[in-house]
């Protein structure tokens, strides 16, 4: 390895340790002035609460054995609307890709769905499926799916026209043209759709 090489790494990792330090001193210097406004009592405590009482009541759960019930709980339903909202989100998408007038049919529904306050929605999901883990999973995944759908149906859009031309000039049909290269060009598309996706599972639950 070259002098210059070894610089150009040294630098690399530098700059990762930096960016690493400065979101630590961010979240620091933000529960900081938090629990400073809070005891200065410059905002309302009984709102929005401040850090210390956060641990406090998080010691409380442990002693009495009830706060990695909450977690797995909570874990639990996060995990299952993530992979069901992905799973649904990636094979409606393929459909309505492969289906153009099925795609213009659904996309001012698929608009109008995003749109709607679908945390509104709660009262009527517990009335309906009841006051359980499957009204917050149906929660989460209502507010999940619909992003991954149009996430990654636009990636699969935005697939270059020319090379899905020379593929078809080769003799490709759908299937190949779907899983050479539709789908590998939408790999960094798909990621985006996987962090949107958990985030999102996260507000649901």
């Amino acid at each position: 390895m070259s002098i210059e090489q070894q610089k150009y790494i040294k630098k690399m990792k530098r700059k990762k340790y930096f960016i690493l330090i400065t979101q630590l001193l961010i979240v620091i210097l933000f529960f900081a002035i938090w629990e400073l406004l809070a005891n200065k009592n410059l905002i309302n405590t009984f709102v929005f609460s401040k850090p210390s009482k956060i641990f406090e009541t998080i010691i409380g759960l442990m002693n009495a054995n009830n706060l990695f019930i909450h977690i797995i709980t909570t874990l639990k339903e996060v995990i299952i609307a993530f992979l069901l909202g992905i799973f649904l989100g990636f094979i409606i998408a393929i459909i309505l890709y492969e289906m153009k007038t099925l795609a213009k049919i659904v996309d001012p529904f698929l608009t109008m769905i995003n749109s709607l306050p679908k945390v509104a929605l709660g009262p009527l999901i517990i009335i309906v499926a009841g006051a359980n883990i499957k009204s917050v999973i149906i929660m989460a995944l209502l507010i999940n799916l619909i992003i991954s759908i149009i996430t990654i149906y636009n990636g699969f859009l935005n697939t270059d026209k020319n090379k899905i031309k020379l593929l078809e000039s080769f003799g490709a049909n759908k299937i190949q043209i779907l899983t050479k290269l539709v789908i590998p060009n939408s790999y960094k598309t798909i990621i985006s759709s996987l962090k949107l996706n958990i985030s999102m599972s996260l507000i649901g639950s």
